[in-house]
């Protein structure tokens, strides 16, 4: 993919920064909406999707709570929270209903090229945790989103569902496991290509590869002036936006603070970085087919709940087990080693240090996965394969990631893992900060954000934003028939049988 700058073009409505799944969403939301709009994106690599987005540079789950514990916690009172469960799936079917209208309208030709089925598990051991999956299991099972959930303590299905997972386990042990034909696994950067594609087919959208925007200037009424420097030469230039959107990743902070919004004053972030180790013997990828997820170390972030996946990458299978994390100063797997310390302001000092202080088995955590050889990561490979060999498997580094640091009255400051919306200057400016459930969630973000800064034009973008996501203003949890309905449409439209 090569950049087609509109040198002619100096004002625009829209302006998207960052080249990935957010920005592209977003841009295929607004051509949908209001075609007539004039969009430009300004991506500082030489191609989209070259950061978070990319497939290798995250596990590809589609987030919909179906085998991710950490989005169940046991409760003092013995009684599992399934709250962050069912919003977390609520969203990711939002996101279903986007693609496949996409699909359904001709828009994009093909939903393997993104999307595969892959069942999704959740596996422990030991008697305190197969109690708790049975708990689990038992609260999610009767909710319209989570139906036709499967648990079983039985070690010849285990063995049916995970063959790679149970050979030669050694027997005893107390094992349990949930399955659940419904998941998927997700190439988001393949996603992002066929979103830039289809935005690149029409008229009025401006692509800027290999362009870094460096500065934000509000200008009142008429809205941003940005100033964007090209990479390879070319100099400077400035344009002017009526909105813009800042959706670079971890890079997203540093533009949030230039900006100057009230907003963004006080935000902090802390970055955590990832591996995975890489399956490359073909015989042992052939004989995995599921994402199997466990539980979270003791002070381990959620983002670092171990897991087994499947993935499909280009057509081709693959294997990952991770991730292991890790801690690096860049806010961006390409960015800079001063990402952190230049971040680091007046207004947001107090909460990160606050942080600091409250986290120390973060903190713990962190300085042991960083000191970890090659036979610690075996070996936390074998308590999901106990067959693994360690010339099967090669480390590869994934995206950074920027967790959310932000005041707290009480505690001074406070680590948030999830996703937040800043929008300040009267809608005018909209960023996203945070990770994971990230990608899988793009579309409802985005309705976030239409909601925040294009209040105005929503009576009138209704009917069409109905048309695109028929679930849009209702909850799925509380219309079982509705659920059922647009589970079958989407599984239909994005070819997920199986």
């Amino acid at each position: 993919m090569t950049s087609n700058p509109s040198s002619a073009a100096s004002t625009y409505d829209v302006v998207l920064i960052g080249g990935g799944i957010m920005s592209a969403t977003l841009g295929a939301l607004l051509r949908q909406l209001e075609p007539g709009l004039s969009i430009a994106l300004f991506g500082r690599l030489d191609d989209v999707a070259l950061e978070s987005s990319n497939g290798w540079n995250n596990a590809g789950t589609g987030h919909s709570a179906l085998c991710e514990l950490n989005y169940t916690p046991l409760r003092p009172d013995g009684v599992v929270d399934i709250s962050k469960a069912v919003n977390v799936n609520e969203a990711f079917q939002v996101s279903r209903q986007f693609w496949s209208y996409l699909v359904e309208s001709g828009q994009i030709a093909s939903p393997r090229d993104f999307l595969n089925p892959i069942p999704h598990m959740s596996f422990v051991w030991g008697p305190e945790n197969v109690d708790f999956l049975r708990r689990r299991h038992a609260a999610l099972q009767e909710h319209p989103l989570f139906a036709g959930m499967s648990l079983s303590t039985d070690e010849g299905q285990l063995r049916q569902w995970m063959p790679l997972v149970m050979q030669d386990r050694k027997p005893g042990q107390p094992l349990a496991a949930t399955w659940h034909p419904a998941g998927t696994d997700v190439n988001f950067g393949a996603l992002t290509h066929r979103l830039i594609d289809l935005l690149r087919g029409r008229p009025g959208f401006d692509l800027n590869l290999a362009h870094e925007v460096e500065d934000l200037k509000f200008a009142g009424s008429n809205g941003w002036d940005v100033s964007v420097r090209a990479m390879h030469g070319g100099g400077e230039r400035r344009v002017r936006a009526k909105f813009v959107f800042i959706g670079a990743g971890g890079g997203a902070l540093h533009l949030l603070q230039k900006s100057g919004i009230p907003e963004a004053r006080g935000i902090g972030g802390f970055p955590v970085s990832g591996q995975f180790l890489r399956c490359t013997n073909p015989e042992v990828v052939q004989q995995h087919h599921a994402k199997v997820y466990g539980k979270a170390s003791v002070g381990a972030p959620p983002m670092s709940v171990p897991h087994l996946d499947t993935r499909v990458i280009d057509g081709q299978r693959g294997l990952l087990f991770g991730p292991y994390a890790g801690f690096s100063t860049k806010f961006l797997k390409q960015g800079s080693w001063l990402d952190l310390p230049r971040s680091i302001r007046m207004d947001n000092i107090g909460a990160m240090l606050a942080v600091a202080r409250d986290n120390m088995p973060l903190t713990k955590y962190l300085i042991q996965q960083v000191m970890q050889s090659s036979e610690d990561r075996l070996k936390a490979l074998r308590d999901f394969v106990p067959t693994a060999r360690k010339e099967d498997w090669e480390l590869i580094t994934a995206g950074q990631r920027v967790q959310v640091i932000k005041k707290d009255a009480k505690r001074g400051g406070v680590l948030q893992f999830g996703t937040e919306v800043v929008t300040g200057a009267g809608g005018s400016i909209a960023g996203l900060l945070g990770a994971s459930p990230g990608a899988s969630t793009a579309a409802p973000i985005m309705l976030t954000v239409l909601q925040r800064c294009f209040g105005d034009r929503l009576p009138q973008w209704e009917s069409r934003l109905r048309e695109m996501i028929p679930s849009y203003g209702t909850k799925l949890g509380q219309d079982a028939a509705l659920c059922a309905q647009v589970r079958e449409r989407t599984r239909t439209a994005l070819q997920l049988d199986g």
